[in-house]
Parts: structure tokens; C-alpha cells; sequence
């Protein structure tokens, strides 16, 4: 069954609508995936993703602890040490965070010719 339709998963309203927009964005899921193995620092994070500015983990970090998925512990030291981490509730998506890496890595490859097949000379004189 479809979640789109009359009174379906995917209204606006939909607390489903929610959960799947948080995990949606560029950043969610790599980030989630950084911190499966334990707590890390935002700086360790930043080398382990690459690509991503600290704002944008900043903010990313942020989202994530809102919605209840990260935590973020702050520790009374000299220099200050922040670490996060998932909650029970984060740990919940690793398995299909897997699920979606192994199928990108079985059809990256597929999705790209698909892209250059779409993209090249015959597509744009079309």
C-alpha cells in the first residue's frame, strides 16, 4: 500500500512526512553513519566525512539532536570537549543506512551511466 493518497503516510502533517524529511537531507545520513561506531568529536567528524564545512556539521549536529536522534554531551574540561553520539533512537536507522550503502555501491555504477546516458550529445539535441 502506498503512503501518498487521501489520508496516506506522506500528508504534510504526517509525523512519517517528518521523520523521512529529517533523514533526507544532503548531510543526515552520513553523519548518522560517522557516529555509528561511538561518540566523536566535531572535529574528528569533519575529517571522517570530508566535504562538509563545520557550519554545515554544526547545524547538521543540531537538527539531528532536535529531532532525537544524536546526543550531545558537553564536558566540564580546559580546553572545553564535546563529544556526540546517536541515541537508542538514532541507532534505529544504521541497519537500513547499511541497506541504502550496499545498494548504492551494487548500483552506483548503474545511476551514473544513467546520468551520462541522459546528459550526453544525443539527450540534448533531443
Amino acid at each position: 500500500m502506498s503512503g501518498f493518497g487521501p489520508g496516506g503516510l506522506f500528508l504534510a502533517d504526517c509525523p512519517a512526512r517528518l521523520a523521512v524529511e529529517v533523514i533526507a537531507d544532503k548531510w543526515t545520513v552520513v553523519v548518522l553513519s560517522g557516529l555509528s561506531k561511538g561518540p566523536v568529536r566535531h572535529g574528528e567528524l569533519v575529517k571522517l566525512i570530508g566535504g562538509i564545512s563545520r557550519k554545515m556539521l554544526t547545524q547538521t549536529l543540531r537538527r539531528l539532536e532536535v529531532h532525537g536522534l544524536i546526543r550531545r554531551h558537553a564536558y566540564a574540561e580546559v580546553p572545553p570537549r564535546v563529544e556526540y553520539e546517536l541515541t537508542p533512537l538514532g541507532e534505529t536507522l544504521i541497519e537500513p543506512i547499511h541497506t541504502l550503502t550496499e545498494w548504492a555501491r551494487a548500483n552506483g555504477d548503474a545511476v551514473l551511466e544513467a546520468l551520462d546516458a541522459h546528459s550526453g550529445p544525443a539527450a540534448q539535441s533531443g
